[in-house]
């Protein structure tokens, strides 16, 4: 497998998983298994989906597009993301998904940021307490872009593209530890191995941003991996539903996607579907799970039809975009 299927896996990865999670999210466990039982198909987002109501089946949300969005500004920068132009990006982002009526605008930390950015601070504080996933959720084209053995590039990068809206510890430890689990995969490591690395970016990327409150996630990640090893599908995802939580903030959810990489890295398409089906912030938790299962596979170890549907109705040409990320990795290697 080349280095460039596993980069294109990556990104369909994250595509497919959040496409997966799109009709689920911010719904309670016990509804989604009384609409759908496992959510191992894509599906139309419900009349009264409340962040994406009457999506049609495949389609992405604000995780693959804000992805895809910090990748161009990766390119156009030869790899590096001026605070200032990504936070425009993102704003003009926002007002495109209000044209178009939806309702998966910014999260939380991301508005806040942006608020604090215009009223004059610095975009080393306006993310001083940003928590949520938000920087890991998009940050899959850095671990394409940089490889696994300058970890300082590659962590430097993580905090570039995080610090305007989560610069505190468990926002860029939440992050660096997706960049690492994707960059390490593409460079061919093994899943476990690929884990250890996101470890340890954890533990790096936790001293690079704002102290708050909250479990460290390099211990989370090293904790619930040594806990979910041998439990069955149905154990896990009662594990990471009811013990790691899957709401909106990093402790949670990006800990929850790697307990089910974790748990189920030899089953993308069940590790996915179980992420889908686990209530809350479902398309975060699949695309995340999505883009360290894709970067470990490749593309062809993706669910094959569910990727072709997803390329379809969001007419995506991933190609390019993983051309132009693996020429940064060659300048960086």
């Amino acid at each position: 497998m080349s280095v460039r299927d596993r980069a294109l896996g990556a990104l369909s990865g994250l595509a497919v998983g959040d496409a997966l999670g799109m009709p689920t999210q911010s719904l309670s466990r016990v509804e989604i298994a009384a609409r759908y039982g496992v959510v191992d198909t894509l599906l139309d987002g419900a009349d009264d989906q409340p962040i994406a109501p009457k999506m049609p089946a495949g389609s992405i949300t604000d995780d693959t597009e804000q992805a895809l969005l910090l990748a161009r500004l990766l390119i156009e920068g030869r790899g590096t993301v001026d605070p200032l132009a990504f936070a425009a990006a993102l704003e003009s982002w926002e007002q495109d998904m209000i044209r178009r009526g939806s309702l998966d605008l910014l999260g939380p930390s991301t508005r806040r940021a942006l608020t604090r950015l215009h009223e004059g601070e610095s975009a080393d504080t306006t993310g001083r307490d940003g928590t949520t996933n938000g920087a890991a959720m998009r940050v899959a084209p850095v671990g394409i872009a940089f490889g696994p053995d300058g970890p300082d590039a590659l962590l430097d990068a993580v905090v570039a593209a995080s610090r305007v809206t989560h610069h505190t510890g468990l926002g860029i430890a939440s992050a660096s530890a997706v960049a690492a689990a994707v960059s390490a995969g593409v460079a061919g490591a093994g899943l476990p191995a690929a884990l250890d690395d996101a470890e340890r970016a954890a533990a790096a990327g936790a001293a690079r941003g704002h102290w708050v409150a909250g479990g460290d996630i390099a211990a989370r990640i090293r904790w619930v991996r040594g806990w979910v090893r041998g439990m069955t599908r149905g154990q896990l995802a009662d594990a990471v539903a009811d013990v790691v939580g899957t709401s909106v903030a990093a402790g949670e959810s990006v800990v929850a996607a790697f307990a089910l990489a974790e748990g189920l890295g030899d089953d993308p398409h069940a590790a996915l579907a179980t992420a889908a089906s686990l209530g809350g912030d479902t398309d975060t938790i699949a695309a995340i799970c999505g883009a360290v299962l894709g970067a470990h596979h490749g593309v062809e170890g993706l669910p094959q039809d569910l990727l072709a549907t997803v390329v379809r109705v969001n007419r995506l040409d991933l190609a390019p975009v993983v051309d132009g990320l693996l020429d940064l990795r060659s300048l960086h290697s």
